[in-house]
């Protein structure tokens, strides 16, 4: 009874090209947005440790201040935000030398005396996607630190 069909019914043969080409696409597309998701956390997290190296050698530029309170006194850091800034600057270039991607010190300081905080960016284009997004993103980030004094 092959090759017996119902007069109004088509075939119900075909290929199955069309849809492994469509799984496919969609698997590859996958691949590359995770592929840039990965990139991109990498970066940041690479970013955020330099962010945090350079306010780490920003809080340890500090200055001994010496408080006189009643009958004793008291003797604690201070910070001054051109001082870190100059720390920070120079731990940001002896950290990158030699890295293809510039970073850029947006802000180095201390607002309260007592932290040194740092904000660094940079532009992150993704691996295999660069032709979407051929400037990149810009990514910020900010690290903070305060000086262990005993």
């Amino acid at each position: 009874m092959t090759g017996v069909r119902a007069p109004g019914l088509r075939s119900d043969d075909g290929s199955i090209l069309p849809l492994v080409f469509g799984f496919f696409a969609i698997a590859l597309a996958l691949v590359l947005v995770v592929t840039a998701a990965t990139s991109l956390y990498l970066e940041r997290s690479r970013l955020y440790t330099l962010a945090d190296g350079a306010a780490l050698a920003g809080a340890d530029s500090f200055t001994v201040e010496t408080t006189v309170l009643g009958a004793g006194g008291e003797v604690r850091p201070r910070l001054d935000g051109a001082r870190v800034r100059h720390a920070a600057s120079d731990y940001l270039s002896a950290a990158t030398q030699g890295r293809r991607t510039p970073v850029a010190l947006v802000s180095a300081g201390s607002p309260d005396g007592r932290s040194a905080r740092v904000r660094l960016a940079e532009q992150w284009r993704p691996p295999l996607l660069s032709a979407f997004v051929p400037h990149g993103v810009r990514i910020e980030v900010e690290g903070s630190a305060r000086p262990v004094f005993w």
